[in-house]
């Protein structure tokens, strides 16, 4: 097989398990990010969206991203909710075939084929392509692998830091790409001469210089406000650091085994760990040993394309996996885009030892099993409503479905029934203040203003000063979408009265 046919084939399983998401709408951050951000609804955000934070100053000023931004301004220009999704579907093709290029140094077409269908049928990417916004992750992901292939197999400085450049104005996590060029180099994988070598770093840090200080200049007016997993609210960070661990075996079950996808990992359906005695840490310390475990054996015995892989996850993951900081999330499926292409070169170096016909076997089942359970996933990512209807079916014990449910009763305009779920969430996650937030909406929308004080003064208790702001400013964008323009005034008005940035 030619390498031309060999990307064709790889592409185009890449968008037909995917085919599905053509009909979906916009869901979750879709709303905010791209239908009421105005970066996106009109023409001059193709270079507004340079100067201006991810989400909007009026939603909290978060993350830098507008190579995305500018993107949806682009697709904004041929309208409607099917050609986002298309594109969605193209960037993932992109990737599917950045893994197979990659593969394809080390590897036969062979390989590179195997490489590229596990990457593009893994269940676990549903979340990154099937819903809009999660374009950052695709884009990131290709212009890493970019990075790493110009780096290592073509040992151009140019190419390799204009592609991390590419990457970090698409999503912040692609600032790992440097270290995973450096651990291919100590593995001996692929390594340029010392002179080549210091070409290459001088021009990440050139890159990275640049794109801090940027993001620095245009972040500088919102640095009051942060993002944290609602169950880290409140916990020490040796509990933060703890749950970390734990989450590793949703990590790990969700990499090799994704039968069970969520779109919701919230309190209760995970809580917080506090003691090293909690049999959660043991298992997620378990699986960080039986890593490392496979990582050295791997080493040992010369299988380098395998030892690389494997470090490529845990390179990948460790910018969203609390344990450095604490992130917005435990664990999100749509973040372990990334961390997956490691895990697909190291299983397709592992497979290669395979005979020829127990290697097509198991290509055919792994892609056969995983492009049906990802075709089955996308329509729950239709819209809004689907997507709450399968956090209440998947993740019955968290507080997201209740939460969410107050805004689908909300856009159905009936707020008793929206502030009866806030109080619901309330009860299993009091410390989130977007619970008060929302629950605030239809207290107004009610004409209760006692009720809507109480909630607002609850949020306050957890989160004041910018950050109550932020959270009023949110919650008004969404109530005046939802048709509640009274409601979206009193927040403001008591956003404007804390002086927020």
């Amino acid at each position: 097989m030619s390498a031309k046919r060999l990307y064709l084939a790889v592409a185009a399983c890449a968008v037909v398990v995917y085919l599905g998401a053509l009909w979906n709408q916009f869901a979750l951050d879709d709303v905010p990010i791209i239908a009421l951000n105005p970066l996106v609804v009109h023409p001059s955000g193709l270079w507004r969206a340079f100067t201006a934070p991810y989400w909007t100053p009026d939603l909290g000023g978060h993350m830098y991203r507008p190579l995305v931004i500018a993107g949806f301004a682009v697709d904004a220009l041929v309208d409607g909710t099917a050609w986002f999704h298309a594109v969605n579907l193209l960037w993932h093709a992109g990737a599917a075939v950045a893994v197979a290029a990659l593969a394809r140094r080390w590897m036969d077409t062979a390989g590179a084929l195997v490489a590229g269908l596990l990457f593009a049928m893994h269940p676990v990417h549903v979340e990154a392509v099937a819903n809009v916004v999660g374009r950052s992750e695709l884009m990131a992901t290709v212009f890493s692998a970019l990075a790493v292939y110009a780096a290592l197999a073509r040992q151009h400085v140019g190419w390799s830091a204009a592609a991390l450049a590419f990457g970090l104005l698409s999503k912040e996590n692609a600032a790992v790409a440097p270290a995973l060029v450096v651990w291919a180099w100590i593995l001996g994988v692929d390594r340029p001469d010392r002179r080549r070598m210091i070409a290459l770093v001088v021009g990440w840090v050139v890159v990275g210089a640049v794109y801090a200080a940027v993001r620095t200049q245009v972040r500088q007016p919102f640095g009051g406000y942060a993002s944290v997993a609602p169950m880290f609210i409140g916990q020490s960070p040796l509990t933060v650091r703890l749950t970390a661990v734990a989450a590793l075996a949703d990590v790990v079950r969700l990499l090799v085994f994704p039968l069970t996808l969520r779109v919701d990992y919230s309190p209760n359906e995970r809580t917080a760990v506090t003691t090293p005695l909690d049999l959660r840490f043991a298992m997620g310390m378990l699986c960080a040993l039986a890593w490392a475990a496979l990582l050295l054996v791997a080493w040992r015995r010369g299988r380098k394309l395998e030892a690389f892989g494997l470090g490529w996850i845990g390179v990948a993951f460790l910018p969203v996996a609390n344990l450095l900081y604490p992130a917005g999330f435990y664990v999100a499926e749509r973040t372990l885009y990334l961390p997956s292409v490691g895990l697909v070169l190291a299983a397709t170096a592992a497979l290669a030892r395979l005979p020829r016909e127990r290697l097509r076997l198991a290509v055919a089942t792994l892609c056969l099993l995983g492009g049906v359970r990802t075709a089955m996933r996308v329509p729950k990512w239709r819209d809004d409503n689907t997507v709450t209807q399968s956090i209440l079916e998947d993740s019955p014990d968290s507080y997201g479905g209740p939460v969410r449910m107050a805004g689908v009763y909300l856009d159905r305009k009936e707020p008793a029934k929206a502030l009866a779920a806030a109080r619901i969430a309330a009860g299993i996650m009091p410390r989130d203040p977007w619970v008060y937030a929302i629950g605030s909406v239809a207290a107004f929308a009610l004409g209760d203003s006692r009720v809507a004080d109480s909630l607002l003064a609850g949020l306050e208790r957890f989160c004041s000063g910018p950050c109550a702001a932020g959270y009023y400013r949110y919650e008004a964008t969404m109530a005046r979408a939802h048709g509640y323009p009274g409601p979206a005034d009193s927040l403001l008005a008591r956003a404007a009265r804390l002086r927020a940035p």
